[in-house]
């Protein structure tokens, strides 16, 4: 049986004892859940999904815990306290996860956040965490075709836009002119890609492109006036924060849409902002 270390394993119940139980480790020996993370009614034989790491004495445990982080995926975590050796993350655990001086692009402060990434130490066998970000990003060439939904993690702000961590795997870039709403390192959301450059660099967008968007958003925009007493303030006049705010698209797709169902003659526009069509038989 081979365990990984900083993530989940699922290991069977061995034995019972007064502070826990302990689960079969294979090669590694019997592995202790303490009683506070034991499930009720466990009992010898049933198979628990556990998180494995090192306590305080650097001993091999076990934890129903989900932690802010696993070996292998990037994270935006908290630092608790610092002392001469580097930084110590709250990553939801009891003991906090270390960022040693050598790993930290800058100094990290108490109460900062920061993205790293999590991998077990080869000479000490510890779970550390890097905050080096670029050298544990995949050097492949993606596989994404234009309008892939992908996951994102914000890691940097730089000149052109936003460095994000794509899928947990890749690098890329989330230009400004993409962005309508404000953006924080270690923010996550959903989004889709523009473009892959011959040299692997993801280009990446908030919503896509191309008519049949705007023609489903002109759908959602007609059904949200409909829900909302047949009327709202926003128009093509509104901030772009607010549209983004309210419905997740760009302002450029929002009047696009408010064009389309003004042409069907689905809605009026007003000083006071959009409104249903009074005609019944063509809003119904």
């Amino acid at each position: 049986m081979n365990i990984e270390l900083g993530r989940f394993n699922t290991l069977e119940v061995v034995k019972e004892v007064d502070f826990g139980m302990y689960l079969d480790g294979g090669e590694q020996g019997e592995i202790l859940l303490p009683a506070r993370y034991v499930p009720g009614n466990c009992k010898v034989g049933d198979r628990l999904d556990v998180f494995l790491y090192l306590d305080i004495e650097e001993r091999l445990i076990a934890t129903t815990l989900t932690p802010l982080v696993q070996v292998g995926e990037f994270a935006c975590l908290e630092v608790n306290w610092v002392n001469e050796y580097g930084a110590f993350l709250n990553w939801g655990l009891m003991k906090d996860l270390f960022v040693p001086f050598r790993e930290q692009k800058m100094k990290m402060q108490v109460g900062g956040k920061y993205v790293v990434y999590a991998y077990v130490d080869e000479e000490s066998y510890r779970i550390v965490a890097s905050a080096k970000v670029d050298r544990y990003l995949s050097k492949d060439i993606p596989a994404y075709q234009p309008g892939d939904e992908v996951d994102l993690l914000i890691w940097q702000k730089t000149e052109l836009g936003f460095k994000a961590i794509v899928d947990n795997k890749y690098g890329g870039l989330l230009y400004d002119n993409q962005v309508f709403r404000n953006i924080y390192t270690g923010d996550k959301m959903k989004a889709y890609i523009k473009q892959v450059r011959p040299d692997g660099k993801i280009d990446l967008m908030l919503q896509k492109t191309g008519t049949g968007h705007v023609g489903d958003f002109s759908d959602i925009l007609l059904q949200y006036i409909k829900s909302h007493g047949g009327s709202t303030p926003l128009c093509d006049r509104s901030d772009a924060t607010a549209i983004y705010d309210t419905f997740g698209v760009s302002k450029k797709t929002f009047k696009k849409a408010v064009g389309d169902l003004y042409k069907k003659r689905l809605i009026v526009i007003g000083e006071d902002g959009l409104r249903l069509n009074a005609d019944s038989r063509i809003i119904s």
